[in-house]
């Protein structure tokens, strides 16, 4: 199918087909004001990945987040890697997105759930989601140490995976970032549609 005519343009970046702008707008940020996020207002985020979609309602996903300024927040930082700690130094909120890998049932053994990362993905897209709809940002990354992250969210590797860190903050100027950053902090493009969508059968280099 040839690209829409009708496709918005926003945030610097142009939709080949008709769709709502808030899929341009979001975009991840580095540069963050390092203001306190209301605990109030990261529920907010959470409750939008609540109802992500989820294979047979399992909900896979678990959330481990802590507040910079607080004791739990160390640990969390310091799983990440040294790439990803100057600017994430300035989050308010720093989340890890894990996965249960197993479907639990009360009266049944755990079973392998092949769709939990799946899952926890689409929950994270409608947390990233809500909080660009709050004027606030969510950055994942897969930046970070993964046997430091386990150890960090208490999250056992035999049962978890951890998907991504997650930085959450008050979007600000470029200028705020440490000089090497500065000229990443732009909304990147996106491959076209043709590149990854098929019909009948995968197909293309």
């Amino acid at each position: 199918m040839p690209p829409s005519a009708n496709g918005p343009t926003a945030n610097g970046r142009s939709a080949d087909h008709d769709i709502d702008p808030i899929f341009l707008n979001r975009w991840s940020p580095r540069a963050f004001t390092g203001e306190a996020m209301p605990s109030a207002l990261l529920m907010r985020l959470f409750e939008a990945a609540r109802w992500a979609p989820s294979a047979s309602n399992i909900q896979p996903w678990r959330f481990v987040y802590a507040h910079r300024g607080t004791p739990q927040w160390a640990p969390l930082f310091d799983a990440l890697m040294d790439m990803n700690q100057p600017w994430v130094a300035q989050a308010s909120v720093l989340a890890y997105a894990i996965s249960d890998r197993f479907r639990r049932r009360p009266d049944r053994e755990p079973t392998e759930n092949r769709s939990h990362s799946f899952d926890t993905g689409a929950a994270w897209a409608y947390l990233a989601l809500q909080a660009h709809h709050l004027g606030w940002a969510a950055h994942g990354m897969g930046g970070f140490h993964v046997d430091a992250a386990h150890e960090a969210t208490g999250a056992p590797a035999a049962d978890y995976r951890i998907e991504a860190a997650i930085a959450i903050g008050r979007p600000t100027g470029a200028e705020t970032l440490p000089e090497s950053y500065r000229a990443r902090e732009i909304p990147s493009n996106r491959e076209p549609v043709a590149r990854f969508a098929f019909e009948g059968r995968l197909g293309g280099a």
